[in-house]
């Protein structure tokens, strides 16, 4: 039997619990599969679900771009 994919009433409480967001600004939930959901101010665009495998993917290029553009 496959899962529920989660209603838009889900992604809401999700999103408004606090226990999913780490020092206020570090999106953390493990059922959310979102690789990027809103930020916590929704109006300011998307956050990563450090939850999500795949976050590490996006992350480490990023990181390294901005290493070596600060490098130089």
């Amino acid at each position: 039997m496959k899962p529920e994919k989660p209603t838009q009433e889900d992604y809401d409480n999700w999103h408004k619990d606090p226990n999913n967001w780490y020092l206020g600004c570090f999106y953390y939930n493990p059922k959310d599969k979102r690789l990027m959901p809103p930020k916590r101010i929704k109006w300011m665009g998307l956050t990563v679900n450090f939850a999500n495998p795949y976050s590490v993917l996006l992350l480490v290029p990023f990181l390294i771009i901005v290493v070596l553009v600060l490098s130089k």
